[in-house]
């Protein structure tokens, strides 16, 4: 078992740290899709980047590694305690060692485990097969994409496309509708697992299980390839784009499976899962415990190199208006900013998630945040006899702040808000009232922005867990681009609009 354990650890940071190489063809042709010196190609290009540097380093690709699942097939007469045993053990070293997250927390208390173990966490299954090795299959799928799965129950009236039945038509416009709901708040451009029938628990499983598929395998099931195959074509059609930009690569994968149900239900489930499409498996010989194959082919055989030389001519492109600010910010600065901008951010910043918006709502803030830059960020950190260092920091969805960012603005006075996937019309009053802006950074791109930030300068609520504290960090030349202003205009709104009047001309039926 010690060397199964070593196994799985290896397992555990090859998937978090590398992108296998189906994966990066997959997101190498989007790269290629869209238009030189566009928001989009700029993020694909960010993207890219952020793919290579995290193998380089060795780290994790997304600071959000996700619930651990694991897959797990195991010869007749295994020893499955001792595998769970090994796989916890592998899961506490790897979050100890920064290549996974503190994710786990008490879900009545908000507590923090520090070390991803808990009830339920991590996610195991075990089946036995009728071989002789052990296969251990992991995918880390991020909360971001996670809080974008949605389940239909069949039939029912979707908005845009009308009435969806029981039948293969309105399965067609179950999925279409679960991309378009995505929006950028899953990291597009994303892959989709879809699972037909089950009862409401095993159709999300089975949703879930299709993210196992090669991104390039063909589906057995005739009815089902054809309507991969149209889903893969069309939601691209709806103009959503990278990280919600608007664009023409929205989705980069779809798999779906199916299975039996009751006659009184009909569930269409689709788990979403954004560009940072973790999932990787071992073959492991049962004697010795040693990995004998990868079960995805791993990403090194696959180099970003001409995706990175883009990102360099995307950041060249003249028309773009780029704006160096440093903190604190006044109003009269934010007010010249408009959605399109680049702005650079040097100076101080101070991450903020869920539990400090909570807190904030009825305290006094630790530091002064007047002309503050407010990141929605939960990072990867490690400590060692120098202090805290950064080991991943890209942006959480920003929508889940919703209820409290306008108030927060008002009350603090700050000036830059800075996540993913856009917010909503409270805040977008309150940037316009009282002189705000939102920065969209590359969502999933935790290895480019943490190289922007040189120092950690102090924290506050470390009782709320690493992800939930309030970081203060000493940034140098983070890149975000304005997508919501302080003059009413929000990007998000726009292609929000707009994709649902694309939405709405797939109304008519196509399968019959």
């Amino acid at each position: 078992m010690k060397q199964f354990e070593q196994s799985v650890y290896d397992l555990i940071v090859e998937t978090s740290t590398n992108l296998p190489a189906d994966v990066r063809r997959a997101i190498k042709a989007g790269a290629k899709r869209e238009s030189a010196g566009t928001r989009a190609a700029l993020s694909m290009a960010t993207i890219a980047n952020n793919i290579t540097m995290a193998e380089t380093n060795v780290s994790p690709i997304c600071q959000d590694t996700g619930m651990p699942t694991f897959i797990v097939h195991t010869p007749v007469g295994a020893n499955q305690i001792e595998m769970k045993r090994a796989i916890r053990s592998a899961i506490a070293r790897t979050t100890k060692d920064g290549k996974l997250r503190t994710n786990s927390v008490d879900s009545l208390t908000g507590d923090n485990t520090g070390d991803n173990l808990g009830p339920g966490t991590p996610v195991i299954h075990f089946e036995q097969w009728e071989r002789d090795d052990i296969e251990v299959k992991l995918i880390l799928k991020g909360g971001g994409c996670e809080n974008k799965n949605i389940q239909y129950s069949l039939p029912t009236e979707l908005p845009g496309l009308g009435k969806a039945g029981r039948d293969l038509d309105g399965i067609r416009k179950c999925i279409m509708h679960a991309v378009y709901q995505a929006q950028g708040q899953g990291c597009s451009a994303g892959f989709i697992g879809v699972g037909i029938g089950g009862d409401r628990t095993t159709g999300y499983e089975l949703a879930k299980m299709q993210l196992f598929r090669k991104v390039d395998d063909v589906n057995e099931h005739e009815d089902l390839r054809k309507l991969e195959d149209y889903v893969l074509e069309n939601a691209n059609k709806l103009g959503i784009g990278t990280m919600g930009f608007g664009g023409e690569v929205t989705l980069l994968g779809c798999k779906i499976g199916v299975a039996n149900r009751l006659p009184a239900s009909y569930f269409v489930s689709v788990a979403y899962n954004c560009w940072a499409f973790r999932r990787q498996g071992v073959l492991i010989d049962a004697a010795t415990g040693e990995i004998n194959e990868w079960v995805y082919e791993r990403g090194t055989a696959l180099a970003m190199s001409e995706e990175q030389a883009a990102a360099e001519a995307a950041e060249a492109q003249p028309e773009r208006r780029e704006v160096v600010l440093t903190t604190p910010i006044t109003e009269e600065q934010v007010r010249q900013l408009r959605v399109g901008d680049v702005v650079i951010l040097n100076g101080r910043m101070y991450t903020g998630r869920d539990a400090i918006h909570k807190h904030l709502m009825d305290h006094d803030a630790p530091v002064d945040l007047n002309g503050a830059a407010l990141y929605h960020c939960g990072p990867v950190m490690l400590k060692d006899e120098a202090g805290w260092h950064v080991k991943a920091a890209g942006p959480t969805t920003s929508i889940r702040e919703e209820p409290y960012q306008g108030d927060i603005i008002k009350k603090f006075g700050i000036r830059a808000v800075i996540g993913k996937g856009g917010m909503g019309p409270k805040t977008l009053k309150a940037l316009q009232e009282h002189g705000g802006v939102y920065l969209n950074a590359i969502g999933g791109a935790a290895q480019y922005y943490a190289e922007t930030i040189k120092g950690v300068e102090g924290v506050d609520f470390m009782e709320f867990g690493i992800p939930e504290a309030m970081w203060h960090l000493n940034v140098e030349g983070f890149a975000a681009i304005v997508t919501m202003d302080s003059h009413g205009n929000s990007l998000h709104a726009d292609v929000d609009k707009s994709s649902f009047e694309k939405l709405e001309s797939f109304k008519e039926p196509v399968f019959r």
